[in-house]
């Protein structure tokens, strides 16, 4: 049996020993590399979920579902008609609204003639009083040659004080008249204005009962039903557009020292993998942690307390091409890493928003053919064109 050199076994020794003490020292060095340009200026989570906007379809008019057109999943363009309700009661107020119309420009129009016959009966009147003045005047000459006796000088009187009393009544009444038309042109009335915004909310109320989408984008929730009674506040379904989406990334409270709006991040969605990688930039930092705006909030004073690292949303803007190209779902998962190299940025906006963040015409409707409509029932029951 052969014994080993104790001087081999020793250098073989120091050997591997400088070989472990050269690899850890290029570990260590490795790790404070990869450190200094990976880690140091980074804060990543992947607790980061994909938020967008969901537009609940509401009725605007309360009746029965009689035509449903679109299914979960379906895309729809703005303006498209996603639900009809019955609009039989609908167009039978907008009948009765104009009928209402009709018969307030025919009661301006009587109030009209009312003012002219009793401006012709102030005139009659005051000729009649006039001349009973005359008549009074001359018997009260004649009483003071004893021309007449007494009781006819009294009935004078009286007749003149009755026909001046008559007189003042029929200007009263003319008064009342005036001030209820003054000098305000026909289509200026109140009466007839409030009419018009009668027939108005009418005929909106008749358009609203066709449903339309405010924006493109996806069908999602649809809970209406075919014959289903709904009101102003049922919830019919509801609309993803694609193009409105950001992630909502929860950090650590202990990671937001250094996080700035503005800062470049990169986003993985567990959806398409590491080979997928999403540009955004930091938007907002919430003014709370996730738990304070739960639901039920922690109550921390209650003496059952655990400190808890808190973990507050932070809105990540996203790259609308990266949206384009690569479709997001609300919900999914996904890793954020942001830059914090830059510290410039603020952590809370300091403008507020001059314009607004969204809008829609879809909504609004031409109102040319009810306008000529209102003009057509006014010239129908207005036979007075001055007052046109």
């Amino acid at each position: 049996m052969t014994q080993k050199n104790p001087k081999l076994l020793q250098k073989t020794r120091v050997k591997a020993l400088s070989l472990f003490s050269i690899l850890l020292l290029l570990i260590v060095i490795s790790g404070v590399i990869y450190w200094f340009f990976y880690q140091k200026d980074y804060q990543s989570t992947d607790d980061a979920y994909v938020s967008g906007n969901q537009i609940m379809i509401t009725p605007k008019v309360a009746g029965n579902v009689v035509q449903i057109n679109v299914e979960d999943m379906d895309l729809v363009r703005k303006g498209d008609v996603l639900v009809v309700l019955d609009e039989k009661d609908k167009k039978l107020a907008l009948k009765q609204a104009e009928t209402s119309l009709a018969n307030a420009v025919r009661n301006v129009q009587q109030l009209s003639y009312n003012i002219k016959q009793l401006q012709e009966s102030v005139k009659a009147k005051q000729i009649i009083f006039e001349q009973a003045k005359d008549d009074f005047i001359r018997r009260q000459k004649l009483a003071k040659t004893h021309s007449i006796d007494k009781e006819s000088l009294q009935h004078s009187k009286d007749k003149m004080a009755l026909t001046k009393a008559d007189l003042q009544v029929a200007k009263n009444q003319l008064l009342a008249n005036q001030s209820l038309l003054k000098n305000t042109p026909l289509l200026q009335q109140p009466t007839i204005q409030n009419a018009i915004i009668s027939v108005k909310q009418a005929w909106l109320n008749l358009k609203r009962t066709q449903i339309v989408s405010p924006v493109e984008g996806y069908v999602a929730r649809r809970s209406t039903q075919l014959g289903a009674t709904v009101t102003t506040n049922s919830p019919l379904m509801a609309i993803i557009p694609k193009d409105q989406m950001w992630l909502e990334a929860n950090f650590k409270e202990t990671q937001l020292k250094d996080i700035r709006i503005g800062q470049p991040v990169k986003i993985e969605l567990d959806l398409y993998g590491d080979d997928v990688e999403f540009e955004g930039k930091i938007a907002g930092i919430s003014m709370g942690t996730g738990s304070a705006f739960s639901l039920l909030p922690a109550q921390n004073a209650t003496g059952n307390w655990i400190k808890i690292i808190q973990r507050v949303p932070v809105r990540i803007e996203l790259d609308p091409k990266d949206i384009q190209k690569y479709p997001l779902r609300i919900g999914l998962s996904a890793f954020a890493k942001v830059n914090t190299a830059n510290q410039e940025g603020v952590t809370l906006r300091t403008h507020s928003r001059t314009e607004p963040l969204y809008a829609t015409d879809s909504l609004n409707f031409d109102e040319k053919d009810i306008e000529q409509r209102i003009l057509d029932i006014i010239e129908q029951n207005s036979d007075d064109r001055e007052f046109n």
